[in-house]
């Protein structure tokens, strides 16, 4: 993992501009647009701001929404829940536990066992395909 900036000009120069406005500016993608939306391989889906591990392909699903939407974070400490009242409405964010990059929402209308739906920005992942070890 890389070391972390720290002002707001570095985010901006590391990340560019549409990922800086969804990651340190909590915004969004349209619906649809997400390059790994349609990513069916295994592996993978790290934190676009630092790289920390967020989501494995086991548990990506096409939820109709228009985001990549997974039913459970990599691990318990891999991303962070806040409460969100913007826009009018009850939400929960989500966010890289690591970096605090805004990913994207969670919601309790998932197919999972625990019913949750993480619908997040593709523009806030990147993916690592899964390596070929066998031989």
């Amino acid at each position: 993992m890389t070391d972390l900036p720290h002002s707001e000009d570095e985010w901006r120069e590391k990340l560019g501009t549409d990922r800086y406005r969804i990651l340190r500016q909590s915004g969004t993608e349209a619906p649809f647009t997400g390059e790994l939306l349609g990513n069916k391989a295994e592996g993978e889906y790290r934190c676009a701001g630092c790289g920390a591990p967020l989501f494995e392909s086991e548990t990506k699903y096409d939820s109709g929404s228009g985001w990549p939407s997974f039913t459970a974070p990599a691990d318990d400490h891999a991303v962070a829940e806040i409460t969100d009242s913007s826009h009018g409405m009850q939400r929960v964010e989500v966010r890289c536990a690591r970096c605090q990059g805004h990913l994207g929402h969670v919601f309790p209308d998932g197919p999972g066992p625990e019913g949750l739906r993480y619908c997040i920005n593709s523009a806030s992942l990147d993916f690592e395909p899964k390596s070929d070890t066998a031989e």
